[in-house]
Protein backbone atom coordinates (compact mmCIF):
# COMPACT_ATOMS: atom_id res chain seq x y z
CA UNK A 1 0.00 0.00 0.00
CA UNK A 2 1.34 3.42 -0.96
CA UNK A 3 1.51 6.32 1.47
CA UNK A 4 -1.30 8.09 -0.40
CA UNK A 5 -3.62 5.09 -0.37
CA UNK A 6 -2.81 4.49 3.30
CA UNK A 7 -3.78 8.08 4.08
CA UNK A 8 -7.10 7.63 2.27
CA UNK A 9 -7.73 4.34 4.07
CA UNK A 10 -6.85 5.88 7.43
CA UNK A 11 -9.14 8.83 6.78
CA UNK A 12 -12.02 6.52 5.85
CA UNK A 13 -11.41 4.38 8.96
CA UNK A 14 -11.46 7.37 11.29
CA UNK A 15 -14.48 8.90 9.57
CA UNK A 16 -16.43 5.68 10.15
CA UNK A 17 -15.21 5.47 13.74
CA UNK A 18 -15.69 9.12 14.64
CA UNK A 19 -19.08 8.96 16.32
CA UNK A 20 -18.25 5.92 18.42
CA UNK A 21 -14.89 7.27 19.50
CA UNK A 22 -16.33 10.67 20.33
CA UNK A 23 -18.81 8.97 22.66
CA UNK A 24 -16.39 6.56 24.31
CA UNK A 25 -13.23 8.70 24.50
CA UNK A 26 -14.61 11.83 26.12
CA UNK A 27 -12.96 10.94 29.44
CA UNK A 28 -9.74 12.64 30.46
CA UNK A 29 -6.89 11.21 28.35
CA UNK A 30 -4.56 11.34 31.33
CA UNK A 31 -6.46 9.11 33.75
CA UNK A 32 -3.42 6.82 33.94
CA UNK A 33 -0.84 8.40 36.28
CA UNK A 34 2.22 7.68 34.13
CA UNK A 35 0.54 8.99 30.99
CA UNK A 36 -0.53 12.08 32.90
CA UNK A 37 3.04 12.62 34.10
CA UNK A 38 4.35 12.70 30.53
CA UNK A 39 1.58 15.01 29.32
CA UNK A 40 2.02 17.31 32.30
CA UNK A 41 5.79 17.53 31.75
CA UNK A 42 5.24 18.32 28.07
CA UNK A 43 2.64 20.95 28.97
CA UNK A 44 5.01 22.56 31.49
CA UNK A 45 7.77 22.84 28.89
CA UNK A 46 5.31 24.24 26.34
CA UNK A 47 3.99 26.85 28.80
CA UNK A 48 7.52 27.94 29.60
CA UNK A 49 8.26 28.40 25.92
CA UNK A 50 5.06 30.36 25.36
CA UNK A 51 4.30 29.12 21.86
CA UNK A 52 1.20 27.40 20.53
CA UNK A 53 1.03 23.60 20.52
CA UNK A 54 -0.37 21.38 17.76
CA UNK A 55 -2.08 18.15 18.83
CA UNK A 56 -1.58 16.03 15.70
CA UNK A 57 -4.03 13.19 15.12
CA UNK A 58 -6.26 14.84 17.71
CA UNK A 59 -9.28 12.58 17.12
CA UNK A 60 -12.34 13.80 19.07
CA UNK A 61 -10.25 16.44 20.85
CA UNK A 62 -9.76 15.00 24.33
CA UNK A 63 -6.03 15.58 24.52
CA UNK A 64 -6.26 19.04 22.97
CA UNK A 65 -8.78 19.94 25.67
CA UNK A 66 -6.52 18.49 28.38
CA UNK A 67 -3.62 20.65 27.22
CA UNK A 68 -5.93 23.67 27.22
CA UNK A 69 -6.87 22.93 30.84
CA UNK A 70 -3.15 22.83 31.61
CA UNK A 71 -2.80 26.40 30.37
CA UNK A 72 -1.34 25.54 26.95
CA UNK A 73 -2.46 27.35 23.77
CA UNK A 74 -3.35 24.14 21.96
CA UNK A 75 -5.13 23.39 18.71
CA UNK A 76 -5.94 20.05 17.07
CA UNK A 77 -5.26 18.64 13.60
CA UNK A 78 -6.72 15.41 12.25
CA UNK A 79 -6.91 13.72 8.87
CA UNK A 80 -10.58 12.86 9.36
CA UNK A 81 -13.21 15.57 8.76
CA UNK A 82 -15.66 13.55 10.85
CA UNK A 83 -13.23 13.50 13.80
CA UNK A 84 -12.65 17.24 13.48
CA UNK A 85 -16.41 17.83 13.39
CA UNK A 86 -16.84 15.73 16.54
CA UNK A 87 -14.05 17.66 18.29
CA UNK A 88 -15.60 21.00 17.35
CA UNK A 89 -18.95 19.90 18.73
CA UNK A 90 -17.42 18.68 21.98
CA UNK A 91 -15.07 21.64 22.50
CA UNK A 92 -16.50 24.64 20.63
CA UNK A 93 -14.08 27.05 22.27
CA UNK A 94 -11.01 25.32 20.81
CA UNK A 95 -9.55 25.29 17.30
CA UNK A 96 -9.57 22.10 15.23
CA UNK A 97 -8.46 21.71 11.61
CA UNK A 98 -8.44 18.99 8.96
CA UNK A 99 -4.87 18.31 7.86
CA UNK A 100 -2.03 15.85 7.31
CA UNK A 101 0.86 15.45 9.72
CA UNK A 102 3.27 15.29 6.80
CA UNK A 103 2.05 18.60 5.35
CA UNK A 104 1.00 21.01 8.07
CA UNK A 105 -0.36 24.43 7.22
CA UNK A 106 2.02 26.01 9.73
CA UNK A 107 4.95 28.35 9.16
CA UNK A 108 8.51 27.26 9.86
CA UNK A 109 9.40 27.57 13.54
CA UNK A 110 5.93 28.75 14.54
CA UNK A 111 5.12 26.29 17.35
CA UNK A 112 6.31 25.83 20.88
CA UNK A 113 5.26 22.19 20.93
CA UNK A 114 4.03 19.26 18.86
CA UNK A 115 2.09 16.37 20.38
CA UNK A 116 1.40 13.06 18.66
CA UNK A 117 -0.70 11.08 21.15
CA UNK A 118 -0.80 7.73 19.32
CA UNK A 119 -1.24 9.65 16.09
CA UNK A 120 1.49 7.68 14.27
CA UNK A 121 0.55 4.12 15.26
CA UNK A 122 -0.78 3.31 11.76
CA UNK A 123 2.26 4.79 10.03
CA UNK A 124 5.01 2.34 8.98
CA UNK A 125 8.33 3.28 10.58
CA UNK A 126 9.78 3.72 7.09
CA UNK A 127 7.49 6.76 6.72
CA UNK A 128 8.17 8.26 10.16
CA UNK A 129 11.26 10.26 9.07
CA UNK A 130 9.02 12.39 6.83
CA UNK A 131 6.62 13.07 9.70
CA UNK A 132 9.34 13.83 12.21
CA UNK A 133 11.05 16.19 9.75
CA UNK A 134 7.76 18.07 9.58
CA UNK A 135 7.60 18.19 13.39
CA UNK A 136 11.09 19.70 13.42
CA UNK A 137 10.20 22.21 10.70
CA UNK A 138 7.26 23.73 12.56
CA UNK A 139 8.94 23.77 16.00
CA UNK A 140 10.64 26.91 17.19
CA UNK A 141 14.18 26.51 18.54
CA UNK A 142 13.81 25.17 22.07
CA UNK A 143 10.36 23.69 21.30
CA UNK A 144 9.35 20.18 22.35
CA UNK A 145 7.75 17.19 20.67
CA UNK A 146 6.06 14.36 22.58
CA UNK A 147 5.29 11.12 20.75
CA UNK A 148 3.12 8.44 22.40
CA UNK A 149 2.99 5.09 20.63
CA UNK A 150 2.47 1.35 21.00
CA UNK A 151 5.86 0.01 22.02
CA UNK A 152 7.45 -3.01 20.36
CA UNK A 153 10.72 -4.81 20.98
CA UNK A 154 13.68 -5.87 18.89
CA UNK A 155 14.58 -4.82 15.36
CA UNK A 156 11.31 -5.71 13.64
CA UNK A 157 10.75 -6.66 10.00
CA UNK A 158 11.57 -4.50 6.98
CA UNK A 159 8.75 -2.12 7.91
CA UNK A 160 9.67 -2.07 11.60
CA UNK A 161 6.63 -4.06 12.73
CA UNK A 162 7.46 -5.74 16.04
CA UNK A 163 5.53 -8.05 16.33
CA UNK A 164 2.13 -8.16 14.60
CA UNK A 165 -0.43 -6.30 16.68
CA UNK A 166 -2.79 -8.83 18.31
CA UNK A 167 -5.88 -6.66 17.89
CA UNK A 168 -5.27 -4.55 14.79
CA UNK A 169 -2.91 -5.66 11.99
CA UNK A 170 -2.64 -2.08 10.70
CA UNK A 171 -1.00 -0.85 13.92
CA UNK A 172 2.80 -0.81 14.11
CA UNK A 173 4.24 -1.52 17.58
CA UNK A 174 7.61 0.26 17.39
CA UNK A 175 10.76 0.02 19.54
CA UNK A 176 11.27 3.16 21.66
CA UNK A 177 14.89 3.34 20.58
CA UNK A 178 13.80 3.50 16.95
CA UNK A 179 11.39 6.36 17.67
CA UNK A 180 14.10 8.26 19.56
CA UNK A 181 16.63 7.62 16.79
CA UNK A 182 14.30 8.83 14.06
CA UNK A 183 13.48 11.97 16.04
CA UNK A 184 17.22 12.57 16.46
CA UNK A 185 17.67 12.11 12.73
CA UNK A 186 15.15 14.92 12.22
CA UNK A 187 17.16 17.18 14.52
CA UNK A 188 15.13 16.64 17.71
CA UNK A 189 17.26 15.64 20.68
CA UNK A 190 15.82 13.13 23.13
CA UNK A 191 14.95 14.58 26.53
CA UNK A 192 13.21 11.58 28.11
CA UNK A 193 11.56 8.29 27.28
CA UNK A 194 9.23 5.97 29.16
CA UNK A 195 7.71 2.55 28.56
CA UNK A 196 4.93 1.23 30.73
CA UNK A 197 3.28 -2.16 30.81
CA UNK A 198 -0.25 -2.41 29.41
CA UNK A 199 -3.20 -1.70 31.63
CA UNK A 200 -6.31 -3.84 31.49
CA UNK A 201 -7.82 -3.73 28.01
CA UNK A 202 -4.61 -2.58 26.31
CA UNK A 203 -2.98 -5.06 23.90
CA UNK A 204 0.65 -4.17 24.63
CA UNK A 205 3.15 -1.80 26.24
CA UNK A 206 2.90 1.96 25.74
CA UNK A 207 5.90 4.09 24.85
CA UNK A 208 6.59 7.83 25.15
CA UNK A 209 9.52 9.86 23.82
CA UNK A 210 9.99 13.55 24.61
CA UNK A 211 12.41 15.39 22.34
CA UNK A 212 13.51 18.99 21.82
CA UNK A 213 14.63 21.12 18.93
CA UNK A 214 17.91 22.57 20.17
CA UNK A 215 17.80 26.25 21.09
CA UNK A 216 19.54 28.71 18.80
CA UNK A 217 23.09 29.31 20.09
Amino acid sequence: MTATSRHHAGRAFHDRDAVGRARTLRDDPAVRPLDRAMLDAFAAYARAGGGAVADLGCGPGRTTAYLDRCGVRAFGVDLSPAMVAAARRAYPGLRFEVGRMAGLDVADGALGGVLSWYGTVRTPPTELPELFAEFARVLAPGGYALVAFEAGEGEGDEDGRTPAHPADPDVYPTPPGLIAGLLAGAGLAETARMVREPDEGEPGPRGFVLARRPPTP
